[in-house]
């Protein structure tokens, strides 16, 4: 069964840092490429990043481009997302998702399998 799971998030300060994890179980994530997206209180979820499955190409929107770089792993199975100069506007749940393509999108019904979301909050 596919399962990817977040984790890294939690409570920073503005201009501080912090690395999410997408670790997956049950499939072999070389084979996927792996989305980033999140969700603030009242808003819809919109795609940040993403990182192709076999080229490696990368995404980023324009809200977090230049500040957080995503990276892949293949030996652990895990993608990265780092996050660096946070801003209080980032607080949101970061989910990753993952699809069968090697091609970046940032549309969620792009992607076929997500993961529960971990929240990162950039407060004072």
């Amino acid at each position: 069964q596919l399962q990817l799971v977040e984790s890294g998030g939690g409570l920073v300060q503005p201009g501080g840092s912090l690395r999410l994890s997408c670790a997956a179980s049950g499939f072999t994530l070389d084979a996927y490429s792996i989305g980033w997206f999140r969700q603030a209180p009242g808003k819809e979820r919109e795609g940040i990043s993403c990182i192709s499955s076999r080229d490696g190409n990368t995404y980023y929107a324009d809200s977090v481009k230049g500040r957080f770089t995503v990276s892949r792993d293949n030996a652990k199975n895990t993608v990265y997302l780092q996050m660096n100069s946070l801003r209080p506007e980032d607080t949101a749940v970061y989910y990753c998702a993952a699809y069968p393509h090697n091609s970046c999108s940032s549309y969620e019904s792009t992607f076929d399998s997500w993961g529960p979301g971990t929240q990162v909050t950039v407060s004072s």
